[in-house]
């Protein structure tokens, strides 16, 4: 029996659409490769805050519908389990203001369809100090591990299931940014810099990402630092990461690495 995706010519089921063929029980249909963000519970996600709603903020997800983290489902700045007061929902927008990133995980879905997001992990929350990459969601393939500590770079990458990627500088995971408060604005200011090095690193990771992203290569760690590497083997400077001489070197790169892998699995046999 035919299903989505498939067309019925000549008694023959044939697929309408370019993509995988899933059968359940008896249904055939075609999942597409190129489509929008399907979430799944469990899925991490990065976002982007475009409204705040009573006990609630509304973030851009790259999918149909807006995604909801409710001010219950969420750690308080002062880290303390306790009921949410009137005076935490005034403070809101202390926590995450509009234009805030943030990194969730998807908890469910709600009656009208839209998403429902958790943040009580201290791994969860604010993102800054990095830059946010929108890539198709079908380049990003769902692991086991989402979260990624570049130690050679001192940069973090998340790798979100909805196509929102994040390359930032390393934050070590129950740092207690609440201390910035006590400190002096100076001790601050140099405790907010980024050092030069590291934004280089974070600019190169994210043009691998981005030329990646172009080619329509699926995105995992080692390929983005293999790409990141082999710009500096090859002294290419980071703003020209995005001509054209490199887009080719990494396309035949990638198709030479396929042909050794594929040599090798005939030879297997």
């Amino acid at each position: 029996m035919g299903g989505h995706g498939t067309s019925d010519q000549d008694g023959e089921v044939v697929a309408t659409l370019c993509g995988v063929v899933e059968r359940v029980n008896k249904l055939v249909y075609v999942r597409t490769l190129r489509a929008r963000y399907k979430p799944e519970v469990g899925d991490i996600i990065v976002g982007r805050v475009i409204e705040i709603a009573p006990k609630r903020w509304r973030l851009e997800i790259n999918f149909s519908q807006d995604a909801v983290l409710m001010l219950s489902s969420m750690n308080l700045p002062d880290g303390i389990q306790r009921r949410r007061t009137a005076v935490d929902e005034l403070n809101m927008r202390s926590i995450f203001e509009e234009n805030d990133v943030i990194c969730a995980e998807v908890r469910g879905f709600q009656h009208d369809g839209s998403l429902h997001l958790q943040a009580r992990s201290q791994k969860y929350g604010k993102l800054e100090r990095g830059q946010l990459l929108i890539v198709p969601a079908y380049l990003v393939k769902r692991r086991k591990q989402h979260f990624h500590h570049l130690e050679q770079y001192d940069v973090d990458l998340i790798l979100g299931c909805n196509g929102f990627i994040w390359v930032g500088e390393h934050v070590v995971v129950g740092e207690n940014t609440n201390m910035m408060e006590d400190k002096p604005s100076l001790s601050a200011e140099v405790e907010n810099f980024t050092p030069l090095e590291t934004r280089k690193h974070i600019c190169r990771l994210a043009n691998a990402v981005r030329v990646l992203s172009a080619l329509g290569f699926t995105l995992t760690v080692e390929l983005i630092i293999e790409t990141a590497e082999a710009s500096v083997s090859s002294n290419v400077e980071i703003n020209n990461m995005l001509g054209a001489e490199f887009y080719v070197q990494t396309a035949e790169r990638e198709a030479k690495r396929r042909a050794d892998l594929l040599r090798k699995r005939s030879r297997g046999r």
